[in-house]
């Protein structure tokens, strides 16, 4: 099916149509909200960037969903996931304008670092009401389908929102007052997306009763028992795992890329912060491309092969292009790149998400996609320090790039091992 087709097969529910909405109206504002961020952090014409610079401001940005993940996967098992799609984006769209009165009165680094902390914890909430929402409202026979029409749409709109992000900073400018009104610009936007989800029942979305679960307050002593216990049913479901496994070794190796990507548009390829920017913004529009391309493929070629055929072969492939495209440190070899790599995550993604979905049971969807994000986060925080480690001032690294082919191909091969021989798919083919 094509995805025009895929769209409109799902838009048939009202209710995935109020679901659908509020993810895209938020996953807009976070990219206009990423690319104010990453201007102020990266490519601000006021200080130099170095790597070790990126990987602070990428762990500043990520390690909220990771230290967070256990406690919302606690409440999300428990509290009204509607509820929490309307509350979490006032509270953000209120944090976003203490951002931007920060940033606009100069105040310091860390002032502003703690409250984009805030905005993203909240966000950490509320994404993973999301993805434990959609089983809610499409039947199971096309759980393909949604997760091939909803978290890409979103993350498509999400490049959007970063090419407005773009197109906003040229008109208000690369100052801290240009910063400010983009984060005013994202909280609004964020906040609308309150509006759409309040037009949801309260209970539609979940989760599950079940009256043998304790009580919030006597989970949140024991959140480490309820990881383990998240931790355990993942590890029973062999399939959910190694797509997990697979998914956390492309946000690895896109880390390293991603600090990679940074340092050399700053340092290699210019030394004008505003056109460094205009470069990686390129990079990741043709990401975002890629990321709509998967929707398009992904299902016919899961459908066709496979999840577990398919998910080893973007690996396979990201590692052999990804090297061969970079290595040569020619600026054109990079946005083509990003292209691949955009077909790669979102096509690994959809499958995940699925085989997380179709695999675990929703009293435990909370937990589940509570680890799923602390790894999406976390492996990609930890391979930006590594290459931190590793990059010169200028980028230019061989042995990044080598380890960031070898990688997806070890990934690949080691996502065909943690799978039984001949585990029979969804769809009645096998492995």
């Amino acid at each position: 099916m094509s995805y025009v087709s895929d769209l409109r097969l799902v838009l048939q529910g009202r209710d995935f149509r109020r679901l659908f909405g509020t993810r895209l109206v938020s996953q807009f504002s976070d990219g206009v909200f990423q690319f104010g961020v990453a201007g102020y952090a990266f490519f601000s014409p006021e200080q130099q960037t170095t790597a070790v610079q990126v990987a602070t401001g990428l762990a500043v940005l990520l390690l909220p969903y990771s230290v967070l993940g256990p406690f919302a996967g606690v409440f999300i098992d428990r509290w009204s996931r509607r509820q929490i799609l309307v509350i979490a984006p006032i509270i953000r769209c209120a944090l976003l304008m203490v951002a931007a009165l920060l940033v606009a009165t100069g105040a310091p680094d860390g002032w502003f670092y703690a409250a984009a902390l805030g905005v993203l914890g909240v966000n950490r909430f509320f994404l993973a009401a999301l993805g434990a929402s959609l089983p809610h409202v499409v039947p199971a026979e096309r759980l393909m389908v949604a997760n091939a029409v909803t978290p890409t749409s979103g993350t498509v709109i999400t490049f959007v929102g970063v090419g407005a992000g773009y197109l906003l900073r040229l008109a208000f400018g690369a100052g801290h007052s240009g910063t400010a009104l983009l984060l005013v610009t994202s909280g609004v936007v964020f906040g609308l997306s309150a509006l759409i989800a309040s037009t949801m029942a309260r209970s539609l979305l979940g989760p599950a009763f079940d009256p043998d679960r304790p009580q919030a307050r006597e989970a949140v002593r024991h959140v480490t028992r309820g990881l383990a216990d998240g931790l355990r049913h993942i590890l029973h479901h062999r399939r959910a795992a190694a797509a997990l496994g697979a998914m956390s070794t492309h946000r690895f190796m896109y880390g390293m890329c991603t600090a990679l990507l940074i340092m050399l548009y700053r340092y290699y390829f210019s030394h004008d912060p505003e056109e460094a920017l205009a470069g990686v913004a390129l990079v990741l529009g043709t990401s975002g491309v890629g990321y709509f391309a998967a929707a398009l493929i992904t299902p016919w070629a899961t459908e066709r092969f496979g999840i577990s055929t398919w998910v080893p072969a973007m690996l396979a492939s990201a590692g052999i292009l990804s090297f061969a495209l970079c290595v040569p440190f020619q600026e054109w070899g990079f946005p083509v790149a990003g292209f691949v790599l955009g077909i790669t995550g979102q096509s690994v993604k959809i499958c995940a998400d699925t085989a997380v979905q179709r695999d675990i049971q929703d009293a435990y969807l909370g937990r589940v996609f509570s680890i799923y994000d602390m790894l999406f986060n976390g492996v990609y925080v930890l391979a930006a320090a590594l290459a931190a480690m590793m990059l010169p001032h200028d980028g230019r690294s061989y042995a990044v790039l080598v380890i960031i082919g070898l990688g997806y191909l070890l990934g690949a091969a080691a996502y065909r091992v943690a799978l039984p021989s001949r585990l029979p798919e969804p769809d009645g083919t096998t492995a």
